[in-house]
């Protein structure tokens, strides 16, 4: 397993000599003696096996059925009992009982094929990629945003991140929609302002919890959030202390997992820890590069 780590490379520059206008960062790998040994997921076998046979085990009662009412059919055959059903006999009531649980089994086959769950896919964002740091902030700050960023690129449906703390949009990196009042595709700023007077915003900042909203499409907030992909398909809403908020746009529809959001609410404690000894709202807005 290997970990990355975001350091800060420091040349030396002899006096009279101006450090670059640009950050520069290297990444590391630390191989780890020994391999992992924490906690490793569970393996369900049958629920595996289940998902790769789906229409298999979506026939099954059918087959299941079908070979009952044969085996009902074989039976009066052999024994040599008359075809007609006598309500005297206890064979005939065990037979008429067989036939009615088979004749189930096949309708549940058929209602089972005939119900498929929606098959979700990822929906690439439809806007210009931008990245727009905060200009005036320490370069432990910069790293700790750039990590945030690529881990949750990385490892979740996360396509989009928008961090406001104190007032101040710090961070949006990743898709964005494009502006209607410049030329070009020129990525929409984030008004902070705006955004804060939203009653999405505020909602997050009175419970103090985490907002997902699995399916964005069916939400009529997302008006507020204009700054995302037009077909940003999940948005989950992260308070950062109680002074920000995080706002990630995902690709997916139901594409962030219970362990991700647990995730995203960790790495919000963490930069709240970071970023409230460095933010104030004293520090001017940036002015940002896209790409």
């Amino acid at each position: 397993m290997e970990a990355g780590i975001y350091l800060r490379s420091m040349p030396l520059i002899p006096s009279g000599h101006h450090l670059p206008s640009f950050r520069q960062y290297s990444r590391i790998s630390a191989n780890i003696q020994g391999g992992y040994k924490g906690a490793r997921p569970k393996t369900e076998v049958i629920a595996d096996w289940v998902s790769n046979n789906d229409d298999a085990v979506r026939s099954l009662p059918i087959y299941v059925g079908g070979i009952s009412l044969l085996g009902v059919l074989f039976n009066r055959t052999a024994s040599g009992i008359a075809p007609v059903a006598d309500a005297s006999s206890y064979q005939s009531r065990a037979d008429l009982l067989t036939i009615g649980l088979a004749v189930t089994n096949i309708l549940a086959g058929l209602v089972w094929l005939s119900i498929r769950p929606k098959t979700i896919s990822v929906v690439p964002p439809r806007g210009v990629e931008c990245e727009r740091i905060l200009s005036n902030i320490p370069d432990v700050v910069a790293s700790e945003l750039t990590w945030a960023w690529e881990s949750l690129e990385t490892v979740t449906c996360c396509r989009s991140l928008v961090i406001v703390y104190d007032g101040v949009c710090v961070l949006q990196i990743g898709y964005a929609s494009v502006s209607s009042s410049n030329e070009g595709e020129a990525p929409t700023v984030v008004d902070s302002v705006k955004l804060m007077q939203g009653s999405i915003y505020q909602g997050v900042m009175k419970s103090g919890s985490q907002s997902y909203l699995a399916n964005l499409s069916l939400y009529p907030g997302k008006s507020e959030l204009p700054f995302l992909p037009s077909n940003t398909q999940a948005v989950i809403l992260q308070p950062i202390g109680d002074k920000g908020i995080a706002i990630l746009g995902g690709d997916t529809i139901r594409g962030f997992t219970t362990s991700d959001q647990a995730w995203i609410t960790l790495i919000g404690e963490k930069l709240d820890a970071t970023l409230s000894k460095h933010i104030t709202s004293s520090i001017p807005l940036p002015s940002g590069t896209a790409t």
